[in-house]
């Protein structure tokens, strides 16, 4: 028995290793890929309820978030179709913003049980296999709407939909992936903590069966549940005569991660100098549909704004021009921008008209860099490649800037019974900004490292050496 009590320690041993691994890599790339996720879930959520496809779920700011829960996905009938598919989609975009932007992501909130959740949640809806013939009535639901909204002649609802959908099948394929992994880990543990449980109880005596595990198990009244497939292959690797190749396979997988620069120091893992430009570029694309929605919401807001009253002359000046094909004039707003803590801000005049071309053409822009393959980017000069990103970066900030005053704006020339009315962006701006801090610091990553780069050359040491 000493023999697997070498193992047991050389296992945990190999689980912390690996689990600091996966802190730093597996687990901060599936915080972004969540966020991402969600926000574009958000997105198609809120064009379904601008297209009146489903109705405001007025119960959906009560919901009690504690744990991750899966939405209903019962069968329903045609005269309840719209509110039950409101009421589960509702559902469905809190469970999101829960768990991408409250939940503690760490790789011990990963157990086997809540993997299990976060499967069904991420496939409640089968965005690889969205279809109005699916057998999920959930899926079907969804399905049907992006058919509607596409036969539409909304041609930007239509680019929405497009990208969201793209979006959402690539995600739920590389969260899988990454679930995949944190799942292998996973089992690990609880095999690990299922020996450390049991191991003394046997007295260095060999189970008969997994029967024999189970009775220990039950009998130690742990919360934890039995799974007898992860029981036996604790058996199969500590009693059966593959036992030392089964358990030498395992310690060779929790090491790969852990031990790969000293097992293969010869190959170069690092990304590019390059990549890191690139990282950046594409950090600002995925903010072109959070550029549409906001695009989408001032249209509304604008609608509200033209309601309030106007003058007899100002409504026959409109007719004369619309009679004499006269262009119209532009919309323009006064609104006044405040920088930090700075109790009075600077006034100045937004030409709404010119700005509301201009964000469908910088979300135009930003979708079309950011969906160029990483190859076609690689093969751009480094230049070009930071001349784009610096200018995207100076844009959608000083964008950022004067989307959120035309937002203050908005809320505060309402008249009091449009208020309630008037549509929000807050969230938006949060992820705008936070693309492009993030494109921010990749420059200066890129920055920072082509200097150290440069530093060696001028000394004659070759940088990669």
């Amino acid at each position: 028995m000493s023999e697997l009590t070498d193992y047991q320690k050389a296992l945990s041993e190999a689980i912390d290793a690996r689990r600091n691994s996966l802190e730093k890599s597996e687990v901060a790339d599936l915080k972004e890929k969540l966020r991402a996720f969600q926000t574009a879930y958000t997105s198609l959520y809120a064009l379904l309820l601008k297209k009146g496809l489903i109705k405001e779920d007025p119960y959906k700011g009560d919901a009690q978030m504690g744990e991750i829960r899966i939405p209903e996905n019962t069968p329903f009938s045609e005269t309840d179709s719209v509110e039950q598919i409101s009421i589960r989609l509702a559902s469905y975009d809190t469970q999101l913003d829960f768990l991408a932007n409250f939940s503690p992501l760490g790789v011990d909130f990963f157990t086997l049980e809540r993997i299990k959740l976060l499967l069904g949640l991420i496939k409640y809806v089968d965005w690889v296999h969205l279809s109005a013939s699916s057998d999920s009535p959930i899926t079907a639901a969804v399905g049907s709407f992006i058919n509607r909204l596409r036969g539409s002649a909304d041609t930007m609802g239509i680019n929405v939909v497009n990208g969201v959908t793209v979006t959402l099948k690539k995600l739920t394929a590389e969260i899988m992936s990454c679930l995949k992994r944190l799942t292998d880990f996973s089992r690990e543990v609880y095999k690990l903590e299922l020996r450390n449980l049991i191991i003394e109880s046997f007295s260095g005596n060999k189970p008969s069966s997994v029967a024999d595990i189970k009775k220990k198990f039950v009998a130690a009244k742990t919360r934890k549940p039995f799974y007898s497939e992860l029981a036996e292959e604790v058996y199969k690797e500590d009693y059966s005569p593959d036992g030392p190749a089964l358990r030498e396979k395992i310690l060779r997988s929790l090491g790969n991660v852990a031990v790969s620069e000293k097992t293969k120091p010869a190959v170069k893992q690092e990304p590019s100098i390059k990549s890191i430009l690139i990282e950046g570029i594409q950090a600002l694309g995925s903010v072109s549909s959070t550029l549409t929605a906001i695009g989408e919401k001032f249209d509304e807001n604008e609608l509200l704004m033209e309601r309030r009253k106007i003058s007899f002359w100002s409504k026959v000046k409109r007719v004369m021009g619309q009679m004499l094909n006269q262009e119209p004039e532009p919309t323009i707003y006064e609104v006044e921008f405040t920088d930090g803590n700075a109790k009075t801000g600077l006034k100045d005049r937004v030409n709404f008209t010119n700005l509301r071309e201009e964000i469908d053409k910088k979300a135009k822009n930003l979708a079309n860099a950011g969906n160029r393959s990483t190859a076609k980017l690689e093969a751009l000069p480094e230049d070009q490649l930071i001349r784009f990103l610096e200018t995207a970066i100076k844009e959608v900030r000083m964008l950022h800037r004067v989307l959120g005053a035309l937002d203050d704006y908005f809320k505060n020339a309402a008249d009091k019974e449009d208020r309630s009315k008037v549509k929000g962006i807050k969230p938006e701006l949060a992820t705008i900004k936070s693309a492009f801090l993030k494109a921010s610091e990749k420059l200066m990553e890129y920055a920072d490292l082509k200097e150290e780069e440069d530093q060696f050359k001028r000394l004659g040491i070759d940088p990669v050496g």
